[in-house]
């Protein structure tokens, strides 16, 4: 989105005016943006030589104007754009010219000439060609363009040779070239505000910032490549950011343009170089020498050459810093990863250990719990059995003592015959019966739930209820006996008067109908809970 904002912005700028100050990291973003559509741009281009050069094909042989026109707009297409086809169309202007006798488009096609060696490196070549023209009658505006283009190849030339003896004649003639040009044909209010820009503080009339002329720049409705050759001039007079804020305007005008004949992105490469800012200077380095090979620009590339290699190795350089500096993190993750993984390992392993200490002690709180029910549920049998145990042997002592009186005294009055009917009177089974259902009682009073319980472990036709009347059947009573916890068939026989093997025989055919196995069957009895 950001993106989208930042080149509406700069549309408006080139063809609307911009008056805001303009940050120049911005700008370059734009820049790098309009890279990427470089391809559309050329391809406008094309499309336009193209149809240009099939109205050429159309025109008639005969008609200077048509074929001159449509050639020299040919040529103005490719003159910023590829040297080979831009110096067979500026031959053609220069036959078309001399063949039907036309000076002054004569003329201008050998300065056109003259730039078209000069813009790609033909600094010898592009002195003979201006140095054949007869400057004999020429005009003003001829005067002004033929010393412009005599005072741009001096610069040039002194910028390649780029020594302090040899550079400085030829910047001496084109100063006096420049200042000539000026003379014949004075520049205009525009030309004038922004040459100031390359006068020293000291002659300038006025107070000129890099927005000033920034701004004043957008303001002229100029074309793209007009931009560019302005912005490109401007950015001489500045120095740092101030610089890379022009020469990052005039680039984006050139490839908006589809100018290949540029300076501008090759300068601003060669700042951001200088300002460390290697990965863009890298990009912008490598724009450069596609345009310069695309054009043909020879003295470009050799320019290009040599500093391209010191651009790469510094992003090389810093690339691999980056990479010693992630190489160098991660082992540090690694060491602090492998530590925390010990740390983990031992406190997972603490934590097991915990776990399990937990668990066992939970399982022992648990045995200590079913240990203490049971004895909290033994010791209430018990009291319940005791309690029973001396309410009966009261009794039996009371019952004792009132016969041994009775006897006492029948046998002191030797009524022998009283004696004898009062032992007939004891009824041992009756009084055995009674002891029964007092115990069946006692027993069902602490586990209700028995009968159904011992039922339950049964198939139901193998399920024993006691008949209307009785508490507890012998079976029954059998398995009460064991669930009061006497296991001993020999006590439990003596207890309800039966032999050893009918209690073991009532055992074994219960167990051998049970729905559990019969090994489980006595715990299972021994499950039935006790009700307090």
């Amino acid at each position: 989105m950001k993106r989208i904002i930042l080149m509406a912005v700069f549309s408006m700028a080139f063809f609307q005016g911009y008056t805001q100050h303009v940050d120049v990291d911005s700008l370059i973003t734009v820049l790098k943006s309009e890279l990427k559509k470089e391809n559309s741009y050329d391809l406008t281009r094309l499309n336009r030589i193209r149809q240009l050069r099939a109205s050429l094909l159309l025109a008639d042989s005969n008609s200077f104007d048509l074929r001159y026109n449509l050639t020299s707009k040919i040529y103005e297409e490719y003159s910023s754009f590829k040297f080979d086809s831009a110096y067979v169309y500026v031959q053609e202007m220069i036959r078309l010219a001399e063949k039907f006798k036309k000076r002054d488009q004569l003329i201008a096609s050998e300065i056109h000439l003259g730039y078209t060696l000069y813009f790609s490196g033909f600094y010898k070549e592009a002195f003979d060609v201006i140095g054949k023209i007869d400057t004999t009658g020429f005009s003003k505006k001829q005067w002004s363009d033929y010393l412009t283009m005599r005072a741009r190849l001096n610069q040039s030339i002194a910028d390649f040779d780029n020594d302090p003896f040899f550079s400085r004649g030829y910047y001496e003639q084109s100063d006096r070239d420049f200042k000539s040009a000026q003379v014949v044909v004075p520049y205009n209010e525009f030309e004038k505000t922004i040459n100031q820009a390359l006068l020293p503080d000291s002659l300038r009339k006025r107070d000129l910032s890099p927005d000033y002329f920034f701004n004043l720049i957008n303001q002229q409705n100029l074309s793209p490549h007009h931009v560019a050759m302005v912005a490109t001039h401007v950015s001489a007079a500045f120095q740092g950011r101030d610089r890379i804020l022009f020469l990052a305007l005039a680039a984006i005008g050139d490839i908006r343009s589809s100018t290949k004949e540029t300076l501008a992105i090759f300068l601003l490469a060669q700042d951001l170089y200088h300002m460390n800012q290697t990965n863009d200077a890298y990009i912008f380095m490598q724009a450069a020498a596609r345009n310069a090979n695309f054009y043909g620009a020879r003295n470009r590339a050799v320019q290009i050459e040599s500093l391209l290699p010191l651009v790469a190795g510094k992003v090389i350089d810093e690339k691999q810093h980056q990479r010693d500096k992630l190489l160098i993190g991660f082992l540090i993750f690694f060491l602090v990863a492998v530590v925390l993984f010990f740390l983990l390992f031992i406190y997972r392993k603490q934590m097991l250990q915990i776990r399990a200490s937990e668990a066992l002690i939970k399982e022992k709180n648990k045995q200590l719990e079913d240990v203490n029910e049971k004895l909290l549920e033994s010791a209430k049998i018990k009291e319940e059995l005791i309690g029973l145990f001396f309410k009966t042997c009261s009794s039996y002592i009371e019952i004792l003592e009132k016969m041994r009186h009775q006897t006492m005294h029948s046998i002191k009055l030797k009524k022998y015959n009283e004696v004898n009917d009062l032992m007939k009177d004891i009824q041992i089974n009756k009084e055995k019966e009674s002891l029964y259902n007092m115990l069946d009682s006692a027993f069902l009073a602490m586990f209700p739930n028995f009968i159904d319980s011992f039922n339950a472990l049964l198939k139901k036709e193998d399920q024993i209820w006691p008949k209307s009347g009785e508490t507890l059947n012998a079976t029954l009573r059998i398995f009460a006996l064991m669930r009061l916890g006497i296991h001993e068939q020999e006590a439990i026989a003596k207890i309800l008067d039966y032999s050893v093997s009918t209690v073991y025989t009532y055992k074994t055919r219960i167990k051998s109908r049970a729905l559990v196995p019969p090994n489980d069957f006595e715990q299972k009895i021994m499950e039935i809970k006790f009700i307090k």
